[in-house]
């Protein structure tokens, strides 16, 4: 087999990763319990996917107000950590890496997740959007505006999370700021008019994400926490983009070098930015020379894609989503060069073994044909 930059070993912090091929954070739904906790399904999904060189898991909300869809584990509970700690202890005896996703998905929520409660968010704006609730897809509401005292609690509740996470065993923590949920509201002027020091200039309106670094950091190490950014994302959740879309995460990009973090987790845009005025079309070609710490890019790529983005020293490792879900064996399946299964969309978010830990090994799939 001819050299795949994207298997070489990866120096990321103070850990080795086995490869640079990394499994991208992916919502699943199955934390289908009252306590919604992961159990021994999630520890083997997650085992499966051992050979990832770093495992993100799905989104974790922080907080009983951080969610906003049916289904989705937390890790704000001791049952919810006694939970992850079998997903963690199951991937370490396979020698893997795994990483939590913290989340707070903000006005992308339902007043059916809490008591008839109205959504958080940094203004009081409907996204106009869709809610994955109990009792079916519902319209968004218009949200309630935080108080001071709520963000205050929310950056909390954020090195809660990770505090918890570090006691589950998991070897470091990503930020998700991205894909229009909370922080990436906070970020953006169609979401975020507040007039206060979390509203306003670019500095006001990222604040926050910053606040949330500092306080995790008490928690956990520097050099295990990573984050995840879309900077080019328009027309998911009402997110648009405008003149100070891309200089808001310039800013972001420019100050995180002056942290040790894990890595940086880049979105390439979902969908074609290039007739847009204000988008950039190529995320990592803007800014790998940006940020000086781990590169990891995402969106759409396949095996010779990413070795080309690795090999060009566009990124330093690539998160791979949906194939990750129908071949628990990618890497292999890259080293091979053998042919990738079709996953199955309409078992993405359903509860139970099937579409989710029944998708075979290239091995078993050979003997099946």
């Amino acid at each position: 087999m001819k050299n795949q930059p994207l298997l070489e070993k990866l120096k990321m912090a103070d850990l080795e990763l086995s490869n640079r091929v990394v499994m991208a954070p992916m919502t699943r739904s199955r934390a289908d319990n009252p306590e919604n906790a992961p159990t021994e399904l999630q520890a083997t999904y997650y085992t499966q996917r051992a050979g990832a060189g770093l495992i993100i898991t799905e989104g974790a909300q922080i907080s009983k107000r951080a969610v906003g869809y049916i289904n989705t584990p937390g890790i704000h509970s001791a049952e919810q950590v006694a939970g992850w700690k079998k997903v963690t202890s199951a991937v370490h005896e396979k020698g893997g890496k795994i990483f939590i996703q913290l989340w707070h998905v903000g006005r992308i929520s339902h007043p059916d997740f809490h008591d008839g409660a109205l959504p958080l968010a940094p203004s009081a704006i409907n996204p106009k959007a869709k809610a994955f609730t109990p009792k079916g897809f519902k319209d968004t509401v218009t949200p309630k505006e935080m108080s001071l005292e709520e963000i205050k609690k929310t950056i909390q509740d954020f090195r809660l999370a990770a505090k918890n996470a570090w006691a589950a065993g998991f070897d470091g923590v990503e930020i998700h700021s991205s894909n229009g949920y909370l922080l990436h509201q906070f970020f953006n002027r169609t979401s975020n008019i507040r007039m206060d020091e979390y509203g306003g200039s670019i500095a006001n309106r990222t604040r926050i994400l910053f606040e949330i670094i500092e306080a995790i950091r008490e928690e956990i190490p520097e050099n295990r926490i990573g984050l995840r950014l879309n900077p080019s994302l328009h027309g998911l959740f009402g997110m648009t983009m405008d003149e100070e879309t891309i200089p808001a995460f310039d800013h972001i990009i420019e100050k995180l070098n002056s942290y040790d973090l894990a890595y940086l987790h880049l979105s390439e845009p979902f969908t074609d930015v290039s007739e847009l005025p204000f988008a950039v079309p190529n995320i990592a070609e803007r800014y790998r020379p940006v940020y000086k710490g781990t590169l990891i890019i995402n969106g759409g790529f396949d095996r010779e894609k990413g070795n080309r983005f690795v090999s060009e020293g566009l990124a330093d490792a690539v998160a791979y989503g949906k194939p990750f879900i129908s071949n628990p064996d990618l890497p292999e399946r890259f080293r091979l060069e053998a042919p990738l299964a079709e996953w199955d969309q309409d078992t993405f978010y359903t509860p139970g073994a099937k579409g989710y830990i029944d998708y075979p090994e290239l091995e078993v799939a050979g003997k099946d044909q």
